[in-house]
């Protein structure tokens, strides 16, 4: 059974698309600087971090620490990682 995103669209498609063809960690540095501001790819880059140290079981504590990220996104990360679309756990699981 294939996956129904919520935010499925010709330009999420499109977007995508752009995204699988990086080909290089140089290529994602030259993309993502064009298309986030740095506050977005930082919030971004923290919610893939919380995400792999509850992936760790870390304790929301010891994740805030290291983060700096407040205990509602961390919160908020864990209920997608329990309940979510297996989002990070299927890239968790490839890095």
């Amino acid at each position: 059974m294939a996956y129904e995103s919520k935010f499925k669209s010709t330009e999420t498609d499109e977007l995508f698309r752009a995204i699988l063809a990086l080909e290089t960690e140089e290529d994602c540095y030259r993309f993502f600087e064009d298309v986030c501001t740095v506050n977005e790819l930082h919030a971004i880059s923290q919610r893939l971090q919380v995400a792999k140290l509850l992936y760790e079981h870390k304790t929301y504590n010891e994740i805030e620490e290291i983060t700096k990220a407040s205990t509602a996104t961390i919160s908020r990360i864990n209920k997608c990682l329990v309940y979510g679309a297996e989002g990070y756990k299927r890239v968790l699981e490839k890095l």
